[in-house]
């Protein structure tokens, strides 16, 4: 009979992703995640492609998902974006529409869709956030296959789509419908308005993409929808914001076009270079993703290949799905995290503060998974620790897959590694809940504390299914604070606002408010510090107009709203 140390050998052997020391036994992670999706009344399916197998790819990249808060009331809502179906055959009963659900404070939401005005059905897309005519009300931009909607709210609990009037309309000079993803608001040229990043993936016209059969398109044996390889890749948007309530393309202009790389999915919008000015990071699929450098002139060079970031660690393209970045190794440096297809790893390109980014996916312990496909990617502090961890929400782009033993089929669980402060990343999947090992045809994936009780939670947007709102918690005791950010020269959301955080006796932490990233979705637009056990932490905010505000030994466990040039406000 073999031993118990044998068995667990053989169970490292084939469960790669779990260390055989931990397979013995350790320290409890003290953190689960359960899924309180039905509890809290979110019902309603994403209806996104046939069920069985797909036409076009179009039917495969799934719907972003946001935590915002509309009404202000400190209290996160919610908003999934929807799709919709080619064989309209198949849909009974009431359209399939983009859902916003208010927070009701107790745990549990209500569907405001049609009083909040966003009850739009087709191919939607991904979805961000900010606050684009300072008005003190976070908008919405909502991407498409076709014309995407930007609804202004109101800021008495509804939403108006004024994309038309505000010049954001997105058809292609030959009439074809854009294929809209990855989008954040950002303030390129720091005047106080924010613009528009909109990445683009292929330009799509089902009269006459290649179909499955007679491409013919393989995928493992498997006849499945055909590209993005073979098709015509879109153009990437940049719109400047006009400072009166509409918008100007200035791609070109900006030097957008001249991007290597197509097939655009996730934007990330961060300072990488550390200058003080926004930069741009795109995920592709299938080609080199991009490094846009800001040049201080409202133009932009693209750098991707020269910085190290528009491979993988053998110098091959990668399929690129979502972004995400922070300060990893608490040198003040913003890191980039990509999720890739199922047969490949994740990404982690290391800031090195000279322009340029090392590969450290193998270094760190993050080459351990391959039999993933990722979408949603984040970085997130789910212990308080103090350091950044990693989430990603994965499933499989081809529904026929689920008929097979290749990878992990079509629905599959997401991963959460654990960051050890030292650069390593430890994969604790299988201590952190259900919620967790639930397998889900994942897609759209956002962060925040929905229930502001200090552990982040995670919201899901599935194919063809109901979400998942993973409750985070913890039995660790550890302390945490939430910066929310008011602008007053800057934008009014404060994106793109440098915020820094020391807790007493504990490393110096660093983020950024940050609009989009992940897999085309929108995380809580305030900024969350573990604190491990530091009763209290010193704040600064670096605001994008140069102006700098410092708080200090600000108590634990509270949201700390600070205002450009004023400091916390209330003070």
């Amino acid at each position: 009979m073999l031993s118990r140390r044998s068995v667990l050998k053989s169970l490292c052997a084939s469960v790669p992703v779990f260390t055989f020391d931990q397979l013995l036994g350790g320290v409890p992670l003290g953190v689960r995640f359960v899924n309180v999706a039905r509890e809290a009344g979110l019902h309603a399916k994403t209806i996104f492609g046939a069920e069985n197998k797909n036409q076009y790819l179009l039917e495969t990249t799934g719907c972003g998902v946001a935590f915002i808060d509309y009404d202000n009331d400190g209290w996160l809502d919610l908003f999934f974006v929807n799709g919709t179906r080619f064989q309209t055959s198949q849909l009974t009963g009431p359209q399939p529409v983009s859902r916003l659900y208010k927070n009701n404070r107790d745990g549990t939401f209500t569907d405001v869709t049609i009083k909040a005005g966003v009850a739009r059905t087709g191919w939607g897309q991904g979805v961000c956030a900010g606050d684009y005519n300072n008005d003190g009300h976070e908008d919405l931009f909502v991407t498409y296959w076709g014309d995407c909607s930007l609804y202004r709210n109101s800021g008495n609990g509804t939403f108006t789509d004024v994309a038309a009037a505000a010049g954001v309309t997105t058809r292609t000079t030959t009439g074809l419908k854009r294929w809209n993803t990855g989008c954040a608001f950002l303030d390129y040229d720091r005047d106080g308005h924010l613009d528009l990043y909109v990445a683009n993936y292929i330009d799509f016209d089902p009269k006459t993409a290649p179909l499955p059969e007679s491409g013919p398109c393989l995928y493992k044996g498997l006849t499945v929808a055909c590209g993005p390889p073979g098709l015509a890749g879109g153009k990437d948007i940049l719109f400047h914001n006009n400072g009166d309530g509409t918008f100007t393309d200035v791609s070109e202009r900006a030097g957008i076009l001249k991007k290597q790389g197509t097939y655009g999915l996730g934007v990330l919008v961060a300072d990488f270079d550390n200058d003080g000015w926004p930069d741009i990071y795109v995920a592709d699929d299938s080609s080199p993703s991009a490094l846009f450098k800001n040049n201080h002139d409202g133009t932009f060079t693209e750098v991707g290949v020269e910085a190290g970031v528009a491979f993988g660690p053998d110098g091959k393209t990668q399929a690129g799905m979502g972004v995400s970045a922070a300060d990893v190794y608490g040198d003040g440096k913003l890191a980039i995290f990509k999720t890739n297809f199922a047969g490949d790893t994740s990404t982690l390109y290391r800031n090195l503060g000279d322009g340029s980014f090392e590969d450290m996916t193998f270094q760190s312990g993050l080459g351990r998974n391959t039999r993933f496909l990722g979408w949603g990617a984040s970085f997130l502090d789910f212990d308080n620790d103090g350091w950044p961890d990693i989430l990603t929400c994965n499933g499989h782009v081809y529904p026929e897959v689920k008929e097979t033993a290749n990878e992990s089929g079509y629905r599959e669980r997401k991963v959460l590694y654990r960051n050890d402060g030292h650069g390593k990343f430890i994969d604790v999947s299988l201590d952190a809940g259900p919620g967790i090992l639930e397998i889900v045809p994942g897609r759209g994936c956002a962060i925040g504390d929905f229930n502001n009780d200090g552990n982040l939670d995670v919201v899901v947007n599935c194919v063809n299914d109901v979400p998942q709102l993973l409750r985070c918690e913890s039995t660790l005791r550890n302390n945490w604070l939430k910066v929310k950010t008011v602008g007053a020269k800057s934008n009014r959301s404060g994106i793109g606002a440098r915020v820094f955080c020391t807790p007493e006796g504990e490393h110096r932490q660093m983020d950024e408010v940050r609009s989009g990233g992940s897999y085309i979705s929108q995380s809580d637009l305030r900024i969350h510090f573990g604190l491990a056990k530091a009763a209290k932490a010193d704040i600064e905010v670096r605001w994008p107009s140069g102006q700098v505000d410092r708080i200090t030994g600000v108590p634990a466990n509270q949201v700390v709203t600070i205002v450009e040039g004023k400091g916390r406000a209330g003070d």
